[in-house]
């Protein structure tokens, strides 16, 4: 932390402007130590499943996300806002939320159970989803880490990821030397959200308060339920086409070819955390400043957009031109038919890059009663496409429907949603001239964006 804040400092910034790069910095470290660690264990245990058991275990993964959207309702991104807004009320926000959230826990695990008894036939791949599905209750607990972001205080939160990363990979590493079967692997998973959950738990007891200060209140929780159900419309539908083609290539071919994809993917999630950590520090900052200073706002989400979607390019292109050596050197030559994956899937994340950065906008500017509509329009998309091109094409045809789904999701949709239209000329200008702040050092952008 002192090599950080000694840092800062040579930069002669304000107090406010020091928080916001700070924070910054420590979420790309928390989040470059996650997706790396993950990656370099994946790798490990990759190599040692096999294709084939990869596979199985990645669809169980997909196949509890499918569900995990009903748990968290949508709340996530209004219980931020409405703690930015009142930060004085946030004993009851926090409460409600984890409230509403363990509810829905209880009830989709229950779904999960009664669904996975009517169409999956193996009984072992019944039981490892029943077992993973417990981490959806882990789940609730994530109430605290958006309280740390609603502050712009990831630090603390930062801390504990890494050292859930660690405990967790070190965990994995011991299941490999003891030969471990493929269900330890998934316990092992699950017993990582505990961990995440027990983390989240100890920095809010050290850094904030008492949890049991907590206060469920039934009015909250129904403007919360109202608030929030466009964006459990919008995230059900967002969750589906992320990873129904896991699960649809599972189905459709087998569970080998969810073992290539999902190494693609993996190499995917690498690009994707920079939209989701620039979406996650500064929206705090333009939350105020759309209540504020409306056309400083639209200045600075525009710049918030530019920087996003085309370091986002950037890196798109980096991934794919070393896509061989990348996979081919990691997962080993076993995995060699990822290559061609991965050089199509990496784009998607522009599309990504597109659905965070808007989406963030029409929570903030209270738009998200019609945000459900782009995200069913990328549903539609991803399961006509790949019911369309899976046939014809594969494993590749579920990674063309993944890049397709992306944009159609964060960009075209908006042409057919006029209140969204605002927003649609903001990526127009993006797509345009929006690479020239990538020209402006970065930092003094995150300087611009802060002020």
């Amino acid at each position: 932390m002192n090599l950080i804040d000694k840092i800062i400092d040579k930069f002669n910034l304000s107090p406010a402007k020091k928080k916001v790069i700070k924070n910054l910095i420590w979420a790309v470290v928390g989040k470059i130590t996650t997706l790396l660690g993950g990656l370099l264990v994946g790798i490990l245990v990759a190599r040692y499943l096999g294709p084939q058991q990869y596979g199985l275990m990645n669809y169980v993964f997909s196949y509890v996300m499918l569900f995990q959207v009903f748990a968290t309702f949508g709340l996530d991104s209004i219980e931020i806002r409405e703690e930015v807004r009142r930060p004085e009320n946030k004993d009851k926000f926090i409460g409600t939320a984890f409230g509403l959230k363990l509810a829905f826990a209880i009830l989709t695990i229950g779904v999960i159970i009664l669904i996975t008894e009517l169409s999956e036939a193996d009984t072992f791949t019944r039981w490892m989803i029943y077992i993973y599905s417990l981490s959806i209750v882990m789940n609730t607990f994530s109430v605290i880490r958006n309280h740390f972001t609603a502050i712009v205080w990831n630090e603390y939160i930062v801390k504990t990821e890494i050292l859930r990363t660690i405990i967790g990979a070190a965990i994995k590493i011991i299941l490999l030397l003891v030969h471990a079967p493929l269900w330890g692997f998934i316990c092992a998973t699950l017993f990582d959200t505990i961990l995440l959950a027990g983390g989240y738990i100890t920095s809010y007891r050290k850094k904030i308060g008492l949890v049991s200060l907590w206060e469920f209140d039934k009015a909250t929780a129904i403007y919360l339920i109202k608030q929030s159900f466009p964006l459990l419309l919008s995230g059900a539908a967002i969750i589906i086409y992320q990873k129904i083609d896991q699960v649809m290539l599972g189905n459709m071919i087998d569970k080998q070819s969810v073992g290539f994809y999902s190494v693609a993917g993996k190499f995917t999630e690498l690009c994707i955390f920079v939209p989701t950590i620039l979406s996650q520090t500064i929206t705090p900052i333009l939350v105020k400043l759309y209540e504020n200073k409306i056309n400083e706002y639209t200045k600075k989400a525009q710049a918030f957009m530019n920087l996003t979607v085309w370091g986002t390019v950037v890196g798109c292109v980096i991934i794919s031109m070393i896509a061989s050596p990348l996979v081919k050197y990691t997962f080993g030559p076993q995995y060699i038919s990822s290559v061609a994956l991965l050089q199509i899937m990496v784009f998607k994340v522009i599309g990504y890059a597109f659905a965070q950065t808007t989406g963030a906008m029409i929570v903030i500017e209270k738009k998200q009663q019609l945000v459900a509509i782009r995200n069913i329009i990328g549903c539609i998309t991803s399961i006509g496409l790949n019911l369309l091109l899976i046939p014809l094409w594969g494993v590749k045809g579920a990674a063309i429907t993944s890049v397709i789904t992306a944009f159609c999701t964060g960009f075209l949709s908006h042409v057919f949603i006029p209140r969204y239209h605002t927003i649609l000329r903001m990526q127009i200008i993006c797509i345009i001239i929006g690479w020239k702040d990538l020209l402006i050092l970065p930092l003094k952008r995150i300087q611009t964006l802060s002020k």
